[in-house]
């Protein structure tokens, strides 16, 4: 198969200034994402969506392919994924007549992963032809069946409603369903997905449950733990942290 890893990084960040190349343990933050990537038995191709030049020549220093500069206009804090994978798989099939089979979201600012749960989540995919997309969640603190939003009139609203549970957010927490959140430790989707639906997930998404603490580099707080994250699992696995490129086909 054909594996695709696409790291979307642009140059502007409000909470971290040049966030996606400040340096985490001796290297830019995205060049984890590409090493998770390189070390991965099944990604066979890696690319940097960005929007800047600087971070363009970081990623092809760290090992990653940078074929386009991606337009100012899908580039803003306000730009969606959508917007990033249909420029890239377009331009990809446009230029290259090149079309993964899968493509893998590897988000920069959560460096702490495990190579280990990147190729299970490929394999898992790739062993179910019936589902658009997988994402990858955690188990949820808090009930979204008791929390509420705030209507314009400063009334509240439940936020999720069950069928079957009159009032859900006033019955014991043992009644109801368990809820997850989508993490962003790994997202895979297909091609198809993102062209023809118009979406990241589709519309069958297989659940890829981390048991792992999620820590992502949201705010300057964030690069103590995001560090010890990271360092505790290269430890763990015995990492020398060099970069491999040797690629296996799934």
């Amino acid at each position: 198969m054909k594996v695709l890893a696409l790291i979307p990084a642009r140059g502007g960040s409000k909470s971290i200034p040049r966030k996606n190349i400040m340096t985490i343990l001796d290297r830019p933050l995205l060049a984890w994402s590409i090493y998770h990537a390189e070390k991965s038995k099944y990604v066979n191709r890696i690319i940097v969506s960005t929007d800047d030049d600087e971070i363009a020549e970081k990623s092809l220093e760290w090992g990653a392919e940078v074929p386009f500069i991606r337009p100012s206009n899908i580039s803003d804090d306000r730009s969606l994924d959508i917007d990033v994978f249909q420029h890239a798989l377009k331009w990809l099939k446009k230029n290259e007549d090149y079309s993964p089979d899968l493509v893998v979201h590897l988000r920069p600012t959560g460096p702490a992963r495990k190579i280990d749960l990147i190729d299970k989540a490929i394999e898992l995919i790739a062993s179910r032809k019936d589902v658009d997309s997988l994402r990858s969640v955690s188990l949820a603190e808090q009930n979204p069946f008791k929390m509420w939003i705030m209507n314009e009139d400063e009334t509240i609203r439940p936020v999720a409603i069950l069928k079957n549970i009159k009032d859900a957010h006033s019955v014991g927490r043992q009644m109801l369903p368990k809820a997850y959140w989508q993490n962003g430790y790994i997202d895979i989707t297909r091609p198809l997905t993102v062209l023809e639906k118009s979406s990241m997930v589709g519309d069958s998404i297989l659940p890829f449950i981390i048991q792992d603490k999620i820590i992502d580099l949201d705010y300057p707080e964030d690069i103590p733990l995001v560090e010890s994250a990271l360092k505790n699992i290269l430890d763990g696995n015995n990492e020398d942290h060099e970069i491999h490129t040797e690629r296996h086909p799934v």
